[in-house]
């Protein structure tokens, strides 16, 4: 199938220079609403659906090949070398931060910048790296989500997203979450809350950006520090929003962090 079509790649914008923006776990490329618009005017903006969410191409999910995110990863590279990038933006939220650095690694020439929203290389604790999570917890989240994966996205969502006084914002992504279908939601989730990108930060050669909120469950201060410390001459900005989800709850300070970096 065609690779523009199986992940739903939609293109706007009129500048020369690309900027393509990746959504996170249980979300698609709506997330990206009230920030993409902002870089039309400057740039070919470009959005697209990790095959499994959103309008990507169900029938192209494959167990064996989603089971890492180099899987997710060759993706970008194959949407990138369809597309003719070079020196791109990327823009990824959350898991997709790291997607972005593997598709970096396997094919340098696509991108010139990496903003990372939220970022963690690794979720779990391990000795003194803190993640943010134990092992143990991890294994009780997804054991949550392989259970009741209605139940889990209502519990999670919510204090995923912050913002509690803002409910509007909890339901959307609950909602997001309620929509992607069950059985890939749940391998979704293993390969994200499971991986480990530590050592892929070093060889980042590249310049990038971190945006980290604060309260931020489930990617910290202390982990977005990590991920500024591990990737040589990067830059990291502390947003005033809090929760996991600038890009819902606080676009204009996203925007202007973005446009001030590139």
């Amino acid at each position: 199938m065609d690779v523009l079509a199986r992940n739903n790649v939609h293109e706007s914008g009129r500048g020369r220079r690309a900027m393509v923006f990746a959504h996170g776990f249980g979300c698609d490329q709506n997330m990206w609403r009230f920030v993409a618009p902002a870089f039309e005017s400057n740039f070919k903006v470009i959005l697209f659906d990790h095959v499994g969410a959103g309008g990507s191409d169900l029938s192209a999910y494959d167990r064996t090949k989603y089971s890492t995110l180099d899987g997710y990863a060759d993706d970008v590279v194959e949407i990138g070398s369809e597309l003719g990038l070079k020196d791109a933006v990327f823009v990824g939220h959350s898991v997709s931060s790291m997607i972005g650095i593997l598709a970096a690694l396997k094919a340098p020439e696509l991108f010139g910048h990496l903003v990372l929203v939220g970022p963690s290389a690794r979720y779990i604790d391990d000795g003194e790296y803190v993640g943010g999570f134990s092992a143990k917890q991890i294994a009780e989240l997804l054991e949550f989500l392989e259970d009741n994966h209605m139940g889990w996205s209502a519990a999670m969502a919510p204090s995923i997203m912050g913002n509690p006084e803002r409910p509007e914002l909890g339901e959307e992504l609950t909602n997001s979450f309620c929509r992607t279908d069950p059985e890939i939601a749940k391998a979704f989730a293993r390969v994200t809350f499971t991986s480990d990108n530590r050592a892929d930060l070093s060889k980042v050669a590249i310049p990038t950006l971190i945006l980290q909120c604060s309260e931020d469950i489930i990617a910290s201060e202390a982990v977005g520090k990590f991920v500024h410390d591990s990737i040589p001459g990067s830059e990291i900005v502390f947003l005033k929003a809090t929760g996991h989800c600038p890009n819902l709850s606080a676009p204009a300070e996203v925007v202007s962090a973005i446009k001030a970096y590139v």
